[in-house]
Order: C-alpha cells, then structure tokens, then sequence
C-alpha cells in the first residue's frame, strides 16, 4: 500500500479523507466508502497504487472526447472501487468492487503498473495522452498526480473521465497536471443523486465551474435513462446551466442499457436524445452530440448541421470539420481550430 497524502489526522487514530467530496472520517483499519483507502493505524493509505484493474488502449472519442486530439489513441486505466453507488453503472464489475481483507490481497490485484513504466510504454508506443478512467480516478488522486506529473514534463496529456466529485483539495491538487476531463452530470434533481447516486448535485455544478476555472477543458456526458432523468424540465435545466458556464463546452447525449440494479429498466428511445439534444441547442450549446445510436433515422437524412449526429460542424457556417462514425473519427477537415471555411476558431485541443 502506498501512503496517502490528501487527508487529515483526527484524535483516536480516525483520518478524515480529502479525496472527494464525501470526507469519510475512516477510523483505524477500515476504509472509505470508495473501499480503497485505507486507515492503517491513523495513517491513511492507498491500497491500490500501482496496481490498476484494467489497463487498455482506446480510441479518444471513447471517453468520450470530441474536442480532444481527435482520431488519436489514449493509453487508459483503472482501479477498483468508486466513491458513487450508481443504480445503473454500466461498470458495476469493477467501480463497485470492494477489497475485503486489504494488507493480504492487495498484491495479487492486478499486474504492477508504475508511473515511470505507463510514461514509458506511452512514449514508447508514440501514444500522446493518458485516460484516468472506467471507474472514479478522484478515489486513487495520488496515482493519478504522480503519473500525470511525469507523463507532463514529457510532453504526454493527461485526461479524468469523472463524476465530478472531487473535493476542493483534491481537485487544486490534480487540475495543475491535468488537461482535459469528461465529467458525468448524471440527472437534475438532488432526489435522483441522492437516491440513485449517493451523492450530491450541487457538489457536481460546483466542481463543473471550477475545472472550466482552472483551464481545463472540459466536456460533459449525460446517460438518459427513461422515467429517471428524462424530464422535459430537467433536460432544460441541465443545458441552461451548462450554457451559463460555456456554450463551446460538449455535451454527450448517451443512450441508456439495463445493467446493475436496473436490470428491468427500458433502453433510452430515440424521443428522448431528440428531446435533450433540442433542449441544448436551444440553450445555446454549440456542440451537442448523441451517442450509443448509430442508427438514428435522422442521420440518414443526409448529415448536415442541425441534424443530430456525432460530427463536429463550424457553429457559424455550418462546414463539417470532423466527421466521424461512433468512436471512429472518419475526417478531420482541419488541423489546429479555425474552420477551414470561415476561419472562425473551433473551441478544444487539437494538437
């Protein structure tokens, strides 16, 4: 196990962990409810650094990021564990795996990946960025900093797939060795995060304004789940508060599949991206993409701007600058930003 840094000592050896927003007070040889920090005798310790559960090369547009050295490969890891309880996480086998007796199977978790050796394999197989993700990375930061801090200073990027509920601490800790994050705002309503979710909206919207602050950018995903999240006033909600941050900030719309504990739930229909894709645009959200539907009739009327799709097109003039077909990116009709046609400048990083 490695120790922790972002925590406090309180008196009878419990620790207040500072990872994200929950603040467990761990008392002496338990963990948090991410169920990988660990209390060792008033000490907290991560139980797996070095020691990811998957370790996997993706396709960028996966985590998903559009505007984000697009068409590229990202070197991706996990851990086990998740500061969320989702109903309806689509990676329940790994984010809701718990260590049951920490000190004696931690070293058969997994293959050791250091940072040194993913930075190394990353240059070695010319790979230009990092995901953290799968499950929360906020739950093992000091894995994350000291990977991200070494694949910076050699010119690797460094991305969280997140659900945005890092504490103040932890996101001042990581944001200075991060360049972009995809953060999950999972519904609108405090009773949906509470219940659903085990968590708290507001910490969400918060830490959403404060990554955009710190110059990360910063792209949204939203999983519609039917008679959950799917409101006609809470996708409004959503995409209003989302164009009062940034306009230019991507919003993905993901078709829900029964998994976990929704195994009786309904797969999202096509009325309800349409309806959540015009509640962005209608907020002013320049990009909004709809995901895990390929076979959206609309896109086979001709893919052109206003049609929801999964290209990205020049909000002023219409031009496809990236055209892409699920996680492929088919096209890229320019290189650095501005629309090869009006030279207006594409919000993201591209190179």
């Amino acid at each position: 196990m490695h120790p922790a840094i972002l925590y406090e000592k309180l008196p009878n050896s419990v620790v207040k962990c500072q990872a994200c927003a929950h603040y467990c007070a761990i008392t002496k040889d338990n963990v948090g409810i991410c169920g990988v920090r660990y209390n060792d005798d008033g000490k907290l310790f991560l139980a797996v650094y070095c020691h990811p559960s998957v370790v996997n090369i993706d396709p960028i547009e996966k985590k998903p990021l559009y505007h984000f050295l697009p068409g590229s490969k990202i070197f991706s890891l996990c851990t086990i564990g998740c500061n969320f309880g989702c109903d309806f996480c689509q990676n329940w086998d790994i984010s809701q795996t718990k260590i049951e007796d920490l000190k004696s199977q931690i070293s058969s978790l997994s293959e050791e990946w250091t940072p040194k050796k993913i930075v190394d394999y990353c240059e070695t197989n010319r790979l230009p960025s990092i995901a953290y993700t799968y499950n929360e990375p906020t739950i093992f930061a000091e894995y994350v900093y000291d990977t991200a801090k070494l694949a910076k200073e050699r010119g690797i990027k460094n991305v969280l797939v997140s659900n945005g509920y890092q504490s103040r601490e932890s996101l001042n800790y990581l944001a200075p060795v991060i360049d972009a994050i995809n953060i999950d705002l999972k519904g609108w309503t405090e009773e949906f995060y509470q219940k659903i979710c085990k968590a708290r909206l507001s910490v969400v919207k918060e830490n959403i304004k404060l990554w955009k602050e710190k110059g990360v950018w910063v792209e949204i995903t939203t999983l519609l789940i039917p008679s959950r999240n799917d409101k006609d006033n809470e996708l409004e909600g959503m995409a209003q508060f989302l164009a009062s941050v940034d306009t230019e900030m991507p919003w993905h719309l993901s078709r829900f599949f029964p998994q976990y504990k929704m195994t009786d739930g309904e797969v999202t229909t096509e009325d309800v991206l349409l309806r959540a894709y015009e509640a962005g645009k209608k907020a002013g959200l320049k990009y909004v993409y709809i995901g895990n539907l390929p076979h959206l009739p609309l896109r086979q009327t001709g893919r052109q701007a206003g049609v929801p799709d999964d290209n990205t097109y020049c909000p002023k003039c219409s031009t496809k600058v990236l055209e892409r077909d699920g996680m492929a990116l088919i096209k890229n009709n320019f290189k650095k930003g501005p629309c090869p046609k009006c030279n207006s400048i594409i919000k993201g990083i591209w190179k």
